[in-house]
C-alpha cells in the first residue's frame, strides 16, 4: 500500500509528529495503544493509516453464513463521527471496504448494506454495533482490532454497559486502540488494555487552546443577543463560522432569525432527523452555508477544515466544553478566532486562559450578509444506479455547462448524490439539466436549501 499516494489523494504533504508516532506504535508492536492528542490534530488519519496496513492484504470478500466478517470495529460516540470516519477511509482510496452503522435507521436496511459491501472495517455507535452482533449480522469471531474513538466521550455519554458487553463478546480480539482529546482519569478495567501497551501523549501540559486562536469579547447592549450576533456575522463577510448555543430550541430560534436576515445558514442539533443532520453538515462543510448554528453536538467528532470563527452565543457549560468548541478552528496550521457574546449579566468564565480582547468591527462593515461561494444540488441517482463521482462530473460539465473548477465536493450515496457547484452557476445547472439523462437515466436535479 503506497502511503505517499494516499497522502497525495488527501492533499497532505506529510504526517505530523503525532501521526508518525502513532504509526510507529501501531505498526511496530503487537500491543494496545492509547493516543491522546488535541482536537484538530488528525487522530482519525493517525489510526486509519497504520490500521489499513495491518489488515489482511487483498482479501476476498468474507461472510460467515448470514454474518459479515470484518477484521476491525471502530466505536464512536455519535453517528456523525462514524459516518465521517467511514468517509475519510473511502477518500484514502486504498481499496479497504468499510461501512458505518448507527441509530436512526432500520437495522435491517444496514444489514443489507453490510451483506452487499462485506466490509473489512465497520464504524459504529456502541448500541447499534451490539444490535448487529446480537442478531449475528456481524461475526464476533473475525474481529481482531478494536478502536474506541473519543473513548472519554463514550464514557461521558454513559456507554459503559454497551462497550463492556461489546468487548466481552469478541473472543478473537487481539489489539485495542483508544483515542481521546482529553486525558481520562482512568481507563475502565473492562477495556482489558494489555500491560505492554503504549501511551502516546501529545496533550499540551498547560496550553488550554491553540496559540493560533485569538480570543475576543463582544458586548451585547440587550439581554437578547440576536442583533449583536447579526452585526458580528456581518463583520465576518463570507468567513466560515460556527455559532454555539446550549439548547435545541435556541438553535432553532437563532437559525430562523438569521435566515430571515438574509444569512445562509445550516442548523444542527440532536433533535433533527439523521437526513437533516447530514444535509446541514454537508452544506456547511462544502461551502454552501457560511454559518453553522449548533448545540455542542458539533463541538466534537467533526472534521471540517477552514473554520475561521467560533462564536459562543451561549457561554460554554464547562471548561472541557469550551476546549472542544474552540478546537473546531485553527486546525492543522491554520489560525482562528473565538468570540464570547456577553450581555450585562455575563462575564468571561474563570476557566478561560489567555488574553481576551474587546472586538471592534471595522467602520466599513457590510450592511448585507455575504453569500457563500458554493451551492449544493441533489441528484436523484446513486451507487445502486451504478453512478460514480466521475459520472456526475461529466454530467454537470456536459449537460450543466460547468467547468471542472466550478464543481466542488461530490458525495455519492446509495440512491442519491450531493454535489457542490459555484453559487453563481446554480440556476444555469438546474435549468440545463432539467429532463437530461445521467448515464442514460432521467434524474432529478434540485437545490438543497
Amino acid at each position: 500500500m503506497d502511503i505517499e499516494q494516499i497522502l497525495r489523494k488527501l492533499r497532505i504533504s506529510e504526517l505530523n509528529e503525532m501521526q508518525q508516532h502513532a504509526a510507529e506504535a501501531i505498526l511496530g508492536s503487537d500491543g494496545d495503544v492509547v493516543l491522546l492528542s488535541p482536537t484538530g490534530t488528525g487522530k482519525t488519519l493517525a489510526y486509519l493509516l497504520p490500521l489499513v496496513q495491518s489488515l489482511t492484504p487483498n482479501p476476498s470478500p468474507k461472510d460467515e453464513g448470514n454474518s459479515v466478517a470484518p477484521e476491525a470495529l471502530v466505536i464512536t460516540p455519535g453517528r456523525e463521527l462514524a459516518l465521517q470516519s467511514h468517509q475519510v477511509l473511502q477518500s484514502m482510496g486504498c481499496g479497504i471496504r468499510s461501512a458505518a452503522c448507527y441509530g436512526g435507521r432500520a437495522t435491517m436496511d444496514e444489514h443489507r448494506v453490510l451483506r452487499d459491501v462485506k466490509p473489512q472495517i465497520i464504524f459504529g455507535t456502541p448500541g447499534r454495533l451490539n444490535d448487529h452482533l446480537d442478531k449475528e449480522n456481524i461475526s464476533r469471531y473475525s474481529i481482531r482490532y478494536l478502536v474506541i474513538d473519543e473513548f472519554d466521550k463514550c464514557l461521558e455519554m454513559g456507554f459503559q454497559a454497551e462497550m463492556q458487553k461489546l468487548i466481552k463478546s469478541l473472543p478473537g480480539l487481539q489489539r485495542r486502540i483508544l483515542l481521546s482529546a482529553t486525558n481520562a482519569e482512568e481507563i475502565p478495567g473492562f477495556v482489558n488494555m494489555s500491560k505492554k501497551g503504549t501511551l502516546i501523549d501529545f496533550l499540551p501540559e498547560e496550553e488550554q487552546t491553540s496559540e493560533r486562536i485569538t480570543l475576543y469579547e463582544v458586548h451585547s447592549p440587550k439581554k437578547d443577543k440576536l442583533d449583536t450576533l447579526r452585526q458580528l456575522l456581518l463583520s465576518f463577510g463570507d468567513e466560515s463560522t460556527i455559532a454555539f448555543l446550549n439548547y435545541r430550541d435556541a438553535v432553532e430560534r437563532v437559525n430562523g432569525y438569521l435566515r430571515e436576515q438574509g444569512f445562509t445558514t445550516s442548523c444542527f442539533h440532536g433533535g433533527l432527523e439523521q437526513r437533516q443532520r447530514e444535509d446541514a453538515l454537508y452544506r456547511f462543510s462544502n461551502g454552501s452555508a457560511n454559518v453553522l448554528v449548533s448545540t455542542d453536538l458539533a463541538s466534537r467528532g467533526l472534521d471540517i477544515p477552514d473554520i475561521s470563527n467560533i462564536v459562543h452565543y451561549h457561554l460554554p457549560e464547562s471548561e472541557e466544553g469550551y476546549i472542544h468548541r474552540v478546537g473546531r478552528t485553527a486546525r492543522w496550521d491554520a489560525k482562528g478566532r473565538a468570540f464570547f457574546i456577553l450581555n450585562s449579566e455575563e462575564h468571561i468564565p474563570d476557566y478561560v486562559e489567555g488574553d481576551v480582547e474587546e472586538y471592534v468591527a471595522t467602520k466599513s462593515q457590510p450592511t448585507e450578509p455575504a453569500l457563500p461561494r458554493m451551492a449544493t444540488i441533489y441528484i436523484g441517482k446513486g451507487k445502486k444506479d451504478k453512478i460514480s463521482k466521475g459520472d456526475i462530473v461529466g454530467f454537470l460539465c456536459k449537460s450543466g455547462g460547468l467547468k471542472a473548477d466550478e464543481i466542488g465536493r461530490i458525495d455519492v450515496k446509495d440512491r442519491y448524490a450531493y454535489a457542490a457547484v459555484k453559487r453563481e452557476k446554480l440556476r444555469q445547472v438546474i435549468q440545463q439539466t432539467r429532463g437530461e439523462k445521467l448515464k442514460g437515466i432521467k434524474t432529478i436535479v434540485e437545490e438543497v436549501r
